[in-house]
Order: structure tokens, then C-alpha cells, then sequence
């Protein structure tokens, strides 16, 4: 089983609020995180301890790049992001190396499995 890991609070927050059922990772990550695929969702940052929060299930994965990511895939990634232009900046933050609108993301839509 994989797992979709996020590390910023900021995100964790969102992920327990169900606000965040769409994540943007940098790259082709298609086959890390097949369509129709079960994953954990979990929070922590690298190298240490993880927290499961829940399981979910991969509805859609799509590659695109940055210039062509829509309003919607923004709001689901999360709500606080408004424009492609904040989310560069946050890539930016988060993998430490300069982000283009021409660079490539694969855009990951889940939704919870409940038992």
C-alpha cells in the first residue's frame, strides 16, 4: 500500500477539516499513485514519525503543467491558494529550487474510504 505523506500543519489541518481532496505533487508521479488505487493519507515530515489519518481512495490522476492547472484543481489542492502565481511560490518553499509555469505536476483527486 502507498501513501500520499503530507508535511506541512498547514495541510494536516485541512486534510482533518475534509477541505483537501486534491493534492499537486512536482514531477510525473502517475505510477507512485495509480487511478483506482487505495492509499493512506498521513502527515509528518521526512524522516520521522508518521500519523495515518485516513484511507483514501485515487480517483484521478492527471499530469499537466503548472500554467494549465484550473481554478478547481487550485481550490481542491487548497482553498488559501487563489492563483497559480501563490502556488509557485509555496513549490518554491516547500522543494527548495526554482518553479516555472512550464514545469510538469501531476494533479492527484482522492476521496476517503470509510468503513
Amino acid at each position: 500500500m502507498f501513501a500520499l505523506n503530507f508535511q506541512a500543519k498547514k495541510h494536516e489541518k485541512l486534510l482533518l477539516a475534509r477541505q483537501k481532496n486534491c493534492t499537486v505533487r512536482l514531477g510525473d508521479v502517475r505510477d507512485h499513485f495509480p487511478e483506482n488505487s487505495i492509499v493512506w493519507i498521513t502527515t509528518g515530515v521526512k524522516f520521522e514519525p508518521k500519523r495515518k489519518l485516513y484511507t483514501a481512495f485515487i480517483d484521478r490522476a492527471q499530469v499537466k503543467t503548472i500554467a494549465d492547472l484550473t481554478s478547481n484543481d487550485l481550490g481542491h489542492q487548497n482553498p488559501d491558494i487563489k492563483t497559480k502565481e501563490e502556488l509557485i511560490a509555496d513549490f518554491e518553499v516547500i522543494y527548495k529550487k526554482r518553479i516555472t509555469p512550464e514545469d510538469t505536476v501531476t494533479v492527484i483527486y482522492f476521496s476517503e474510504v470509510t468503513e
